[in-house]
């Protein structure tokens, strides 16, 4: 579950990134290399597991599901805090030092 969330916010903020592009400086680009990152990350993890002998994504077990499931959708908000905080310190449309010039 946790590679089919990364992969879903992956896919939907490349989009969001793609639609937005020349007249955007939110950034997007950035949010979508992060989650990128992390579902190449549970690809690895998953072939991993293949070769341990588990299975790629974990669908028998009701309780790993959830665990997994939850585990994706803290490295979601995780994504996105790092993004604000990204955001706050690069400043891309200047309202930060826009207020604090005042």
């Amino acid at each position: 579950m946790t590679l089919v969330i990364t992969f879903l916010a992956a896919a939907i903020v490349t989009a969001i990134w793609y639609a937005t592009t020349p007249n955007s400086s939110m950034r997007f680009g950035t949010l979508a290399l992060m989650y990128w990152g992390a579902a190449l990350m549970w690809c690895v993890d998953g072939i991993n597991g293949l070769i341990e002998g588990e299975g790629f994504i974990e669908i028998t077990d009701t309780a790993a599901m959830i665990d997994d499931a939850i585990l994706g959708l803290v490295v979601v908000a995780v994504g996105l805090a790092a993004w604000a905080i990204y955001l706050v310190a690069k400043d891309p449309k200047h309202v930060l030092r826009t207020s604090l010039a005042k």
